[in-house]
């Protein structure tokens, strides 16, 4: 490795300072904002995650919560890009790819979906109703808005994995990053008004559409690499169960679209891939019991 010169850090350093100090400026913004998440929270008595408890919260109080998380979700995902940019700069000046900012650029990417999933939930499968309170607190953001931030997201998830690259130890943990931002993206679309609003006379048509089409790729994208994950590297359950609850998502999807043909598709693709896990899950309780009566040296 050619030897990188004392100009060339230098360079590198006063860069690299003039991110950090824009990171930390983002940082302090976004702790206020946490605790003022924090505040009213405990005021209103709200707690993480009411969709999960099936209790109903005062909408305007979780509209109050919710919009400063679905904003701190963004400011988050500012600070990968910043970290992206830092590591572009070791490559560009320094000739080494950075480990250190692009581990700190995956954990942010982590922060601001775990706010999106505190808004919108984090079911993968599950009726409108369960989590339409939380998307209703978000009604402030238009579709063009919500559309936007998971363009932003991908893009931020896309070139974390991108600059990582193929051999990174991560490589199965994109795994669910990219599931959780798939359910979020689902979450995040109003499935009690899309029909009514499938107009192109209707504002934000577009985005809705394009918002649509994202949701079944991705969904599709999750299953498919839960599976290879099952296969390729773990072989436990609960990743082959969590493919096929993808699948299902996608099924109920093409449902409430009135896409029955879709639908059945992925009806038969499901019972495909649990027929696989049964024989699976029998495989191996077969082998398990054989191993109990092997002797040593026989």
């Amino acid at each position: 490795m050619e030897k990188i010169s004392s100009e060339a850090k230098k360079r590198y350093a006063e860069r690299i300072n003039e991110y950090k100090e824009w990171i930390e400026q983002i940082e302090g913004k976004n702790k206020e904002l946490a605790a003022s998440i924090q505040k009213t929270s405990k005021s209103q008595g709200l707690t993480s995650g009411q969709y999960r408890s099936g209790q109903s919260a005062d909408l305007d109080a979780l509209k109050e919560v919710n919009s400063e998380r679905f904003r701190l979700a963004d400011q988050y995902l500012n600070i990968v890009s910043y970290y992206n940019l830092m590591n572009a700069l070791s490559l560009s000046q320094l000739g080494i790819k950075n480990e250190s900012f692009l581990n700190d650029a995956r954990k942010t990417c982590y922060k601001a979906i775990i706010y999106m999933e505190e808004s919108v939930s984090p079911y993968i499968d599950a009726p409108f109703s369960d989590y339409q309170q939380g998307l209703d607190s978000l009604r402030d953001f238009d579709d063009k808005e919500k559309y936007s931030f998971l363009c932003k997201l991908g893009f931020a998830i896309d070139s974390v994995i991108e600059n990582f690259g193929a051999g990174t130890k991560w490589k199965w943990s994109f795994v669910e990053l990219q599931g959780r931002y798939a359910v979020i993206s689902k979450n995040l679309l109003n499935l009690k008004t899309f029909i009514a609003q499938l107009d192109p006379r209707v504002e934000g048509y577009s985005e809705r559409l394009a918002h649509v089409q994202l949701i079944k790729r991705l969904l599709q994208q999750s299953a498919d690499r839960y599976r290879e994950k099952y296969e390729l590297s773990t072989m436990r359950l609960d990743d082959m169960k969590k493919a096929i609850l993808f699948l299902a998502a996608i099924k109920r999807l093409h449902a409430l679209l009135g896409e029955i043909e879709e639908a059945e598709v992925v009806k038969k693709k499901m019972e495909i891939w649990k027929a696989k896990m049964e024989d699976d899950q029998k495989k191996r309780e077969i082998a398990q019991k054989m191993a109990k009566f092997k002797r040593p040296g026989s």
